[in-house]
């Protein structure tokens, strides 16, 4: 699934990449449309670094092509492409304060020297950073450093700027804040944004639409709400968000899980092999009986702050995943036996 559109700014075209006998990227498509903040989710080498540096042209694909507004950029050096990228590790000058190293692109540029100085008071002032200009790098905290990063990605004004886990080098208090940020920057320059990320809720907090991508194929994208509460695979529901998922057959407009011992009860397709649900959408509910609903002892707890998670044990070898709310009183405890349910619209059908 690759989400086209005919809008599209960047188009992948069946993107292949292998360093020796792994394959990074297995002919993958992918759309970004102008003006959109996309992130790129997935695991250690789901392919998502490559994907960005290959759009980036630090990396050439082995095969495929990347158009940006219909032409093929792939033989286009970095330098000479209008999108940007900001590292992981900011990549600053020591030696140059925080105003020549946001500089230093526009210099390389040829950008005229007064013009220069203007564009970098107006990318520090958009970061934040007005009045640190004649600072070195060693003389800022970390959240400083990645906004010089920032600014001097954002001084070139691309049309596109590639964002390379740009949060995870800071402490949740400052990457929450700093998320925010970033999306407001994004909406403000009218640049599209693709960042490359591992977390899961980083990416549902900020992006317009998330690509999840898995052993170098787009697994699903989609907005963050659609692919959380509607996961295509397996693979998808087990890795956003941590669903339950259980194996079984459809039968007669519904499911039975034999392993689990649960018969799910809904509009489940005749050629689903599995469903999932969301851990959050199961409720204590002593006395129910029948479809949806499970009953099982308390195997594991581990409080989370506004919940807790509960691990039943099911028949066999099956578990149940259940967050319980901290408003609904005390959460049971390890060893007892617990009834719950869930509600028919809140099962998933899968069929890969």
């Amino acid at each position: 699934m690759t989400g086209a559109g005919p809008a599209a700014l960047l188009r992948a075209r069946g993107i292949t990449k292998a360093f020796g006998a792994v394959v990074a990227l297995d002919a993958l498509d992918l759309d970004i449309a102008p003006g959109e903040f996309f992130a790129l989710l997935g695991g250690s080498g789901s392919g998502k670094s490559t994907l960005l540096r290959i759009i980036a042209g630090f990396e050439a694909p082995d095969a495929g092509r990347v158009l940006l507004d219909g032409a093929d950029i792939v033989a286009t050096p970095p330098w000479a492409r209008p999108i940007n990228m900001m590292f992981q590790s900011y990549a600053l000058f020591p030696h140059l304060s925080v105003a020549d190293n946001v500089a230093y692109g526009l210099r390389r540029g040829g950008v005229a020297k007064a013009e220069a100085a203007r564009r970098v008071a107006d990318a520090l002032a958009m970061v934040g950073l007005a009045g640190l200009d004649r600072r070195r790098p060693h003389q800022l905290s970390g959240g400083q450093q990645q906004r010089v990063a920032l600014a001097r990605s954002l001084v070139m004004r691309p049309r596109l700027l590639l964002l390379d886990e740009p949060l995870g080098a800071l402490d949740a208090g400052l990457r929450e804040r700093t998320g925010f940020e970033l999306r407001a920057l994004q909406r403000q320059t009218g640049a599209a944004f693709v960042m490359v990320t591992h977390d899961q809720e980083e990416a549902l907090a900020l992006a317009d639409r998330v690509a999840v991508l898995d052993g170098g194929r787009v697994a699903q994208v989609g907005s963050p709400r659609a692919i959380y509460e509607r996961p295509a695979s397996r693979f998808v529901a087990r890795f956003l968000g941590a669903a339950n998922v259980f194996e079984g057959r459809a039968m007669g407009g519904g499911f039975d899980s034999a392993v689990a011992g649960i018969t799910f009860a809904g509009a489940i397709g005749g050629d689903s092999l599995a469903v999932a649900i969301r851990p959050e959408r199961i409720r204590i509910a002593p006395g129910a009986s029948g479809a949806n609903s499970a009953t099982g002892i308390v195997e594991d707890t581990a409080f989370r702050g506004d919940d807790t998670l509960l691990v039943l044990r099911l028949s066999g070898a099956a578990t149940l995943r259940v967050l319980h709310a901290e408003q609904d009183g005390a959460p049971p405890a390890r060893g007892d036996t617990v009834t719950v349910g869930w509600d028919a619209a809140d099962v998933v059908a899968l069929a890969s």
